[in-house]
């Protein structure tokens, strides 16, 4: 049996998705069509995950307008506000005295993974460990941190993005005992992975377990990255089929691998090829737009346009995560 609660983090800026985290929070962004974070919570409860709590910060009631009790959802949620935000591992203490004691799930608001939290459970059971992260091949080194494992399962070092040395991606979820976080200040700004979690590492060797995982991960840390994965997740019939609430696009209108968001309007006979349309924009006749994010500013009823493709950006979103 696994642990039935979980604490899901969903307070950050999502400075990576920029600039469509302008508009939502990164959790409430729609992939293919459903918020991504009803795409998480569904998959918790479809492992048998009961109770969650969920910390606000940012954009809070784009979060909270789509996801409310959860009960439309199956399962209950909770909310913790931080005025400041309390990073990875303060955000979890100050969370944790909402939920039973005992094993709790972490996840990360933006993971969409169709990984086993049965088998996270028993190997964290097995272990002893007082930490398991979810770990998968690491894809790309110079973009995403690392964590080494030993031959034995543990962790040994968590590095930055841009490292050499051959690693595991941290995928978003980990399995917790709540003790961890006991020595924290309550309501003080911490962090997991520079701070408690390499601390752990050092002074326990078999503190912290790697659980391998070989199922999906996906990624939405771009725009570009947002759209590669509501196109994978798409039904057959296409992402250019589905619109959001109150969104209308006139039938001669040509819509290439392009999402479009809520209250938009386009009209005939606009061409979108491999573009983001957000919420409330309106796109007149003969619109013509490829590989663009397109978004209102407030008091404007032009649409700002920027580049699906941004330059990269230093950011220490995208590091292990953990």
């Amino acid at each position: 049996m696994i642990p039935h609660q979980a604490l899901v983090l969903t307070a950050g800026f999502g400075k990576r998705l920029r600039p469509l985290s302008a508009i939502r929070a990164k959790p409430a962004v729609p992939v293919a069509g459903e918020p991504l974070v009803h795409r998480l919570l569904r998959w918790l409860v479809g492992q048998g995950v009961q109770d969650a709590v969920l910390n606000l910060h940012y954009l809070p009631n784009t979060i909270t307008g789509v996801v409310g009790d959860g009960s439309g959802l199956g399962i209950r949620i909770r909310y913790t506000w931080e005025p400041r935000l309390l990073g990875s591992a303060g955000g979890p203490r100050a969370m944790l005295p909402l939920l039973d004691p005992g094993s709790t799930f972490i996840l990360n608001g933006d993971t969409l993974t169709d990984m086993s939290l049965e088998r996270l459970a028993a190997e964290h059971k097995q272990s002893g460990a007082r930490v398991t992260l979810a770990v998968a091949d690491n894809p790309d080194p110079v973009r995403y941190g690392g964590v080494t494992v030993d031959d034995g399962g543990w962790v040994r070092e968590f590095l930055p993005p841009g490292h050499q040395a051959p690693s595991m991606h941290f995928v978003g979820v980990q399995l917790v005992e709540p003790s961890v976080f006991d020595q924290l200040t309550l309501g003080e700004p911490a962090s997991t992975v520079g701070g408690l979690y390499t601390d752990l590492v050092a002074s326990e060797p078999r503190g912290i377990r790697a659980h391998r995982i070989s199922g999906r991960f996906l990624d939405i840390g771009t725009p570009a990255d947002y759209l590669k994965t509501s196109l994978a997740l798409a039904p057959e019939s296409g992402l250019s089929q589905i619109t959001g609430a109150g969104s209308h696009v006139d039938p001669s209108a040509r819509l290439v691998r392009t999402a479009i968001w809520d209250r938009v309007t386009v009209e005939a006979p606009c061409e979108l090829t491999y573009c983001v349309v957000t919420d409330g924009v309106q796109l007149p006749s003969g619109s013509r737009f490829t590989q663009q994010v397109l978004l209102l500013q407030p008091g404007s009823v032009e649409p700002l346009v920027a580049p699906l493709i941004a330059k990269p950006t230093s950011s220490s979103e995208g590091s292990t995560g953990a």
